[in-house]
């Protein structure tokens, strides 16, 4: 089956272009709505959560302490090395459970921070396809999403791959510069019949 890998920046818009292909039927594998889960009240990720971190990091429902753990990693690299070594493994784990069960031609791999976290992602996925805008294009939308200040909008976006970097391993690039889908749905649309294509 062929892997498409989506990747983009914060607020460049990965879930509208990951609904749009969803539409045609295609399959999504998507790495943020697991990673959601396994810290879920009764999550996968919860116990090691617990023991690395304390039962201050879980709320009184069971679930991560999202607000307190960001708060913890914001400027602390150990202690976000130390969520990611207990939550990628699982990721992978249930992404790959997903990827064999997809019946479509193609399967999308929604992976954010697939340019940042090594050769893993690029091994498993045989395409890649970057969504882009400019980086105040970021900024607003994520201010306006999220909540957060525009500190922490700029700190996220620093520490993840630049534009430039994401673009170099492109194999296919959707510019999404407005708030809309519609001005990109034909490229998708042309991007969906060369994935089934490549996918014959």
């Amino acid at each position: 089956m062929l892997k498409v890998g989506l990747t983009g920046g914060i607020g460049s818009g990965k879930t509208i272009v990951s609904n749009a292909f969803a539409t045609y039927g295609v399959s999504i594998v998507d790495t943020d709505l697991i990673s959601h889960r396994i810290t879920a009240s009764g999550g996968k990720a919860i116990s090691g959560i617990r023991s690395r971190f304390g039962s201050a990091f879980i709320t009184t429902e069971g679930a991560m302490n999202r607000a307190r753990m960001r708060a913890l990693i914001f400027n602390n690299t150990q202690a976000k090395q130390q969520l990611e070594a207990i939550l990628h493994p699982l990721i992978r784990i249930e992404a790959d459970f997903e990827i064999r069960a997809a019946s479509s031609p193609y399967v999308i791999c929604v992976v954010p921070l697939l340019v940042e976290v090594g050769n893993y992602w690029h091994k498993r996925v045989d395409r890649l396809l970057v969504v882009d805008c400019a980086v105040q294009t970021q900024v607003e939308r994520v201010i306006q999403r999220n909540g957060f200040t525009r500190k922490q909008v700029q700190v996220i976006i620093e520490s993840q791959a630049t534009r430039q970097t994401r673009i170099a391993v492109a194999d296919d690039i959707l510019i999404n510069e407005t708030d809309i889908i519609d001005p990109i749905l034909p490229k998708i649309a042309l991007l969906h019949q060369r994935y089934l294509y490549l996918a014959r």
